[in-house]
């Protein structure tokens, strides 16, 4: 196996291992909402279009990593779509009510000191 193919090779395996905790940490907890619906859209769209120009260059380590980015960037967009009304139930309306209140109840108390 000559250099490249070798730096090909081991590039690709490190970004694979790079992007395993980002995807496990997505499927264990289903909290997706530090994602942008843009960004995975995006990302996908162009993974689509860039697909055109990897297939089209001599099977290797690059098609590998293609769709290792294919497979990562379309599991997160179906993810976020799937997850994103479980993360905005009622516990997390509660959550986020409470955050509000509690943040409502400080301006009104910085308001109400003397001056």
């Amino acid at each position: 196996m000559n250099l490249p193919v070798l730096a090909g090779t081991f590039s690709t395996v490190l970004f694979a291992i790079g992007m395993l905790p980002m995807l496990l940490k997505a499927a264990r907890t289903k909290d997706l909402a530090s994602y942008s619906l843009g960004n995975l859209v995006l990302s996908n769209v162009a993974n689509t279009v860039h697909s055109v120009y990897v297939f089209n260059l001599p099977a290797g380590p690059i098609w590998l990593l293609h769709v290792v980015y294919v497979l990562a960037s379309a599991l997160m967009l179906v993810w976020w779509l799937r997850y994103r009304n479980e993360a905005h139930g009622p516990d997390a309306r509660e959550a986020v009510d409470s955050r509000e209140s509690s943040s409502n109840q400080s301006v009104v108390n910085e308001q109400e000191a003397p001056q």
